[in-house]
């Protein structure tokens, strides 16, 4: 059973350490996350799995200030409404920035992280978050309306 289980999860490996949704080859459009059917083509489509190159900017963003018990050691944290460069959008934490200098229309990229531990020196999940991008990584600035949270 024990092994099933470890199996299981180098299955998916991959989905885990990058961001993987779905191309409609027929429209054009990205998913995430992935879909057994294209929402606009229908049973038309035809869905491939896709890597998302993890860039984006921030579409709209909130600040934790009350937070369920296994997140209270994160407090105060942002939570953001990322818009991927391919167009989708998808909720994250947004992290190595001060919370004070999180802005709409900011430029993020992909960065994995421990999510939560489960028990006292338990199993350790990870997943994506969002950091700032630096003008020395050489990622291409995209300009995009500026506006203020509400």
């Amino acid at each position: 059973m024990a092994e099933q289980g470890v199996a299981s999860v180098w299955r998916r490996i991959k989905a885990i350490y990058t961001i993987q949704g779905n191309m409609c080859k027929t429209c054009g459009s990205y998913y995430f996350p992935p879909r057994p059917v294209c929402p606009e083509c229908r049973r038309k489509g035809k869905l491939e799995l896709y890597t998302f190159k993890g860039l984006g900017t921030i579409y709209s963003y909130t600040v934790v200030r009350q937070a369920p018990e296994d997140f209270k050691r994160q407090m105060p944290y942002v939570i953001a409404q990322v818009e991927l460069d391919e167009g989708t959008r998808l909720t994250a934490q947004i992290v190595n920035v001060d919370i004070e200098n999180v802005e709409i229309g900011m430029r993020v990229r992909a960065c994995f992280r421990k999510i939560k531990e489960f028990g006292q020196g338990g199993i350790i999940a990870y997943g994506y978050k969002f950091e700032p991008t630096m003008k020395v990584t050489g990622h291409k600035e995209k300009s995009s309306p500026k506006q203020k949270e509400p």
